[in-house]
């Protein structure tokens, strides 16, 4: 599979280290090996996503495994509803541990010779991934229009990450899968407890999507405990609550340390035929 243009939208080629549509728009592949598929003139700020201090702080915190539970979940469920997925995207991957995990689990179980593209609009994010996962396939790219052909993929997830619907449907096969994470009710419910007076819920209602059938949805809920000092700078580094905390009340968390609810919404949907 390759990639489209996102100035024409005409199939890209790789000569070499370049892709090229056959209007001679030019994308050239970084040293790490991904491509640059965000053309200037569509950017609405110099350096779009996650910054540089939230990706490496989050790099961190998942590294430590303190997610590796909805990894595992979203895995699992991936190898239950496409036992023949062989094209797989990841929908701002960020820095790529999910879409690594991911590719591991369906390659050594069932899929060897599965592909797995990741998209994300930080540049930061991706040429950390590019140059850490060297098996997988990452581009910088908006998720509103992303530089896939139609019916591309047999799965696709998306955890955290907006998008648009008319490019899911697009982009997603009839038939074909996806996954999605958002934060279930409780999810850091603590730490915004010392943010706001009145912290608020996150909804319940099932995420129901134009063009695909909602197959079923899980709930996945632990209680996270940190105590180290660079453990909770972590935590708090990745999350916009950061911006919201006083220095202050970052130093007490960290003295104090950190309990917080970890609840993850993962819900199934299916392209419609």
């Amino acid at each position: 599979m390759s990639y489209i243009c996102p100035i024409c939208n005409a199939p890209l080629a790789q000569k070499q280290n370049t892709w090229q549509c056959e209007q001679r728009h030019q994308f050239d592949c970084a040293k790490e090996g991904y491509v640059n598929l965000l053309p200037v003139q569509k950017k609405k700020t110099k350096d779009p996503g996650d910054n540089k201090e939230m990706m490496l702080a989050r790099r961190e915190f998942l590294n430590q495994g303190f997610y590796q539970p909805l990894s595992d979940k979203v895995n699992q469920l991936a190898l239950e509803y496409t036992s023949g997925a062989q094209k797989i995207l990841d929908i701002g991957c960020g820095e790529g541990y999910y879409s690594h995990r991911l590719f591991e689990t369906l390659h050594s179980v069932v899929k060897p010779n599965c592909e797995l593209y990741g998209l994300d609009i930080s540049k930061s994010a991706i040429r950390y991934a590019a140059k850490r996962y060297s098996a997988l396939h990452f581009c910088v790219a908006s998720a509103f229009e992303m530089p896939f052909a139609d019916d591309s993929f047999d799965l696709a997830i998306r955890i955290y990450a907006p998008s648009k619907i008319e490019e899911l449907q697009r982009v997603i096969k009839p038939g074909g899968i996806l996954i999605t994470v958002s934060p279930g009710p409780m999810h850091h419910y603590a730490l915004k407890q010392k943010i706001y007076s009145e912290p608020k819920l996150h909804p319940q209602e099932p995420m129901v999507l134009d063009g695909f059938t909602y197959l079923a949805h899980q709930a996945l809920a632990y209680p996270l405990t940190l105590t180290r000092a660079e453990d909770i700078d972590h935590f708090l580094n990745m999350t916009p609550y950061a911006w919201k905390l006083s220095d202050s009340q970052k130093a007490q968390i960290i003295e104090q340390g950190l309990e917080c609810e970890i609840d993850f919404k993962i819900e199934i949907h299916q392209r419609e035929q």
